[in-house]
């Protein structure tokens, strides 16, 4: 059995670095453990990347979309109120996904949002 993913939220520049909470060693992106993704679909909803609802270090909601006439497999990107869509989980990663992961905002790049996915049962330190 493995041991639960534990990850503290480090300010950044721009939103936030990865840190792991068991040993304090940093987490890269590309780590198995987690996943770190573009938000797709950003261009076409240019009201919601500015509200604060998306700023680095908010909780997100992963919704599913099996009824998507151009993707069954999709997954909308929320605000934790759902009550402003910000995109989608890139085409390639939403069909590995369980359906029951974690989403955080990590960090704001020109025109879009990286964002942290991470499995049910991980532990995420929210920013201080």
């Amino acid at each position: 059995m493995s041991e639960r993913l534990r990850l503290w939220l480090e300010p950044g520049a721009h939103g936030y670095r990865l840190r792991d909470a068991a040993t304090g060693e940093p987490v890269r992106w590309e780590d198995e453990r987690i996943r770190v993704v573009a938000a797709a679909g950003v261009s076409y909803r240019p009201e919601a990347l500015p509200d604060a609802s998306f700023d680095p270090g908010k909780r997100l909601a992963l919704v599913p979309e099996p009824a998507n006439e151009h993707d069954p497999n999709a997954v909308a990107i929320w605000n934790a109120e759902r009550t402003l869509q910000l995109g989608y989980v890139p085409a390639v990663v939403a069909p590995e996904l369980a359906g029951d992961e974690q989403a955080v905002s990590l960090w704001r790049v020109d025109g879009g949002l990286r964002v942290l996915i991470v499995s049910a049962d991980a532990w995420v330190g929210s920013p201080r």
